[in-house]
C-alpha cells in the first residue's frame, strides 16, 4: 500500500459511502467511467484526470483485500499515527524527515518475518503480507484484476469481432520497467538490515522489531529513484489493447483476458482483465439462445396460396417457403442459419409470419375483396366457428 492511499478519499471519488457494497462500488464506477472516458471527452484534461482518479479508486475498492487494507490503514492513522517507530500521514517515520513514498505492506510483512512479536506480528496479518520465516521483499504480490466494458452491435456479437479497448490502470513504469530506480541503475540491498526491512533489538528479556530506518522497511535502497514513478515502479497509464470477442457472446457476458489487468509489484504476475459485453438491439433480428428470430411480414394472399420469400441471415439471404394455408403467427424453422455455437455448428433461424394489413385500398382492390368475402361465405368458411362457444 502506498502512502498516497491515505491522502485520498476513494469513496468520495466514486460518490459512495464507506459502507457501500461491492455491487454499489461497481455500479458507481461504471457510470462514472462511461461519462468520463477519454473517448467521450476528447481533449478534456479535467475529465481525463477525473477518469484516472476514478479508475484508481475502483482498483482499490473493488479488490476486497486492498479495500480492507485501505479501510484499516485510514482508521489507524485517523488518530494521528503510531507512537515511537510509527508513522504519521504527513510523511516519514515519526520524528524523522518526511519522504514521498513507503510501502506499509512491506514494513508490516518484514516485521512479521522476524518472528519477534513486534509490529509485524501485530499488524502483518492485517495487510496479509506477514509470515514467519519469509522476507517481505521475497513475496511479490500479484496485481489486481481489472474490469471494463464494451458495447457491440447485435451482428458483431453474434459473428465475433476484434475491438480495441482503451483503459487506464496501474501498469509497470515504462521508464524504469518496474524497478523504481532511474534507468541504468538498480536498487541495492540495504546493508543495515540485510534486506529484511526490519531491525531487531533486545531490551532485557524481550526482543523487539522495528522498521529499518535506512531503507524505510522495504529491504532495498534506491539511490537514484525514477522521476516518472517516484520510485514506486508503477504508474497509472492509458493503454489500448486489442480484444477478440468470440462469436455468440451474449449481453452481459464477461470475457477474461489473463495477464491484462493491474501490474504486479516487484515483477509479480499481472492480474486479469474482465470485459463485460453489452449488446445493442437489432432492427431485424432477435435471439433465443443460439437461435436467431425474426418476424416476416406477409400478405393474406401469400399465406393462403403459399409463396417463397427471401429473408436475411447473418451471412447473406436465404429463401423461406411459406406453405399454402399457413396460419398467421406460425414459426418456420431454417436449420443451421442461427448464431454460431462455441463447440461448432450454429443454431437455427426462426421465422414468424405476420400478416400485414393494408391501411387503404383503391376501388378495384376493394371491390375484388368484397367479391372474395362473398365467395368465402358461400363456401361455408366461418373464421369464428367453434370460437367462444359459437
Amino acid at each position: 500500500m502506498n502512502r498516497e492511499w491515505l491522502e485520498k478519499d476513494f469513496y468520495k471519488e466514486l460518490g459512495i459511502s464507506s459502507s457501500a457494497t461491492q455491487d454499489e462500488v461497481k455500479k458507481a464506477y461504471r457510470k462514472l467511467a462511461r461519462d468520463l472516458h477519454p473517448d467521450k471527452n476528447p481533449g478534456d484534461v479535467k475529465a481525463e484526470e477525473r477518469f484516472k482518479a476514478v479508475s484508481e479508486a475502483h482498483a482499490v475498492l473493488s479488490d476486497p483485500e486492498k479495500r480492507k487494507e485501505y479501510d484499516e490503514a485510514r482508521r489507524l492513522f485517523a488518530s494521528g499515527g503510531f507512537g515511537r517507530g510509527g508513522f504519521s500521514p504527513g510523511g516519514g517515520y515519526a520524528g524523522q524527515g518526511g519522504f514521498s513514498e513507503f510501502n506499509l505492506g512491506d514494513i508490516f510483512g518484514g516485521a512479521a518475518a522476524a518472528g519477534d512479536g513486534g509490529l509485524g506480528d501485530l499488524l502483518g496479518g492485517l495487510f496479509n503480507r506477514g509470515g514467519a520465516g519469509t522476507r517481505a521483499s521475497s513475496r511479490p504480490r500479484r496485481g489486481s484484476d481489472v474490469e471494463t466494458e464494451t458495447t457491440l452491435g447485435f451482428r458483431e456479437a453474434a459473428q465475433g469481432v476484434t475491438v480495441p479497448l482503451r483503459m487506464t490502470s496501474p501498469s509497470p513504469c515504462t521508464t524504469c520497467h518496474g524497478s523504481g530506480a532511474k534507468l541504468g541503475t538498480s536498487p541495492r540491498v540495504c546493508p543495515h538490515c540485510n534486506g529484511t526491512g526490519v531491525i531487531s533489538r533486545n531490551q532485557g528479556a524481550f526482543g523487539f522489531s522495528e522498521p529499518c530506518d535506512d531503507c524505510r522497511g522495504t529491504g532495498s535502497i534506491i539511490d537514484d529513484p525514477c522521476s516518472d514513478c517516484r520510485g514506486t515502479g508503477i504508474q497509472n497509464r492509458t493503454r489500448t489493447i486489442t480484444v477478440r470477442i468470440p462469436p455468440g457472446v451474449r449481453d452481459g457476458q464477461r470475457i477474461r483476458l489473463a495477464g491484462q489487468g493491474e501490474a504486479g509489484l516487484r515483477g509479480a504476475p499481472a492480474g486479469d482483465l474482465y470485459v463485460t459485453v453489452h449488446v445493442s438491439q437489432d432492427k431485424v433480428f432477435g435471439r433465443n439462445g443460439d437461435d436467431l428470430t425474426l418476424v416476416l411480414p406477409v400478405s393474406y394472399a401469400e399465406l393462403v396460396l403459399g409463396t417463397t420469400v427471401s429473408v436475411p441471415t447473418l451471412d447473406g439471404r436465404v429463401g423461406v417457403k411459406v406453405p399454402p394455408g399457413t396460419a398467421d403467427g406460425r414459426t418456420l424453422r431454417v436449420r443451421g442459419r442461427g448464431v454460431p455455437k462455441r463447440g461448432g455448428g450454429a443454431g437455427d433461424l426462426l421465422v414468424t409470419v405476420k400478416v400485414a394489413v393494408p391501411q387503404k385500398l383503391d376501388d378495384n382492390a376493394s371491390e375484388a375483396l368484397r367479391r372474395y368475402a362473398e365467395a368465402e361465405k358461400a363456401s361455408g368458411f366461418d373464421p369464428r366457428a367453434g370460437w367462444a362457444g359459437a
